[in-house]
């Protein structure tokens, strides 16, 4: 009897042919093989899914439909996960080593399989030039409290365990993930840091083209879980904090 994969590494598309490439190939040079990739395409009506295909492994599985956008592409690809853990890894984005998932699942070993298990990203351009760090770290602890302060962790960056993970919440739809996060964090009891670089985050994707309207979501979010009032005060800071971070670049 084949042994359940230890991730399943989810990869949602839609019309991604010019960006899905590298997500391909940074999942097939993983050393690490004790994992699925599901990709779960939108129907693209480019070369999407061929591309797909033809750099699919024995380990993937492609399906393509119709859906109401990349939440729910993503609640349909956990409905066919079956690995003890999800990785988002979305067209463009991709594992920053080889040795990645190795290093996630010696980390899971040791500890005993944490409810989550992050750690750091940094940004590429579309030619897969390093940008910089992201602008949010994740911290050295990560609790339910630290997502008060943003999306702290980014979402290809946050490893579950799969029994903890809810669907995605439909109402939202350009910050999702970021109520997915801390709805994920109210089950875990131990997060683990892996200290390093886990993905390469191609910062062009969705959420940065509707950046205003994903921060107007997180801030609802926010309020919902939180509280109204010690969220606006926190915004004042997060103000100051953004217009310094400017002033020192000039």
């Amino acid at each position: 009897m084949e042994q359940r994969p230890l991730f399943s590494i989810i990869t949602v598309t839609y019309n991604a042919a010019d960006t899905v490439r590298a997500t391909m190939s940074s999942v097939a040079a993983q050393t690490c093989r004790l994992y699925e990739h599901i990709v779960m395409d939108g129907a693209s009506k480019d070369d999407t899914v061929r591309l797909v295909k033809n750099m699919s492994t024995d380990r993937t599985r492609v399906f393509s439909r119709p859906d109401h956008g990349i939440y729910d592409a993503m609640n349909n690809a956990l409905a066919e996960a079956t690995g003890d853990y999800l990785i988002f890894l979305n067209a463009g984005d991709a594992f920053h080593s080889p040795d990645t998932l190795q290093l996630l699942a010696d980390i899971i070993l040791k500890n005993d399989y944490p409810g989550v298990v992050y750690g750091q990203t940094d940004l590429v351009d579309g030619d897969r030039n390093y940008v910089g760090p992201r602008h949010l770290t994740a911290p050295d602890v990560l609790t339910l409290d630290s997502f008060k302060h943003g999306m702290l962790v980014c979402h290809q960056a946050f490893v579950v365990l799969r029994r903890i993970a809810p669907q995605y919440d439909l109402r939202w739809r350009f910050s999702a993930d970021y109520e997915w996060c801390i709805r994920c964090m109210q089950h875990s009891r131990n997060n683990v840091n892996s200290g390093t670089v886990l993905i390469d985050y191609l910062c062009e994707g969705m959420t940065t083209r509707n950046r205003r309207k994903s921060l107007i979501e997180r801030y609802r979010i926010m309020c919902r879980y939180y509280g109204a009032v010690p969220t606006f005060f926190r915004h004042i800071g997060f103000f100051v904090r953004d217009m310094r971070r400017k002033i020192s670049r000039k």
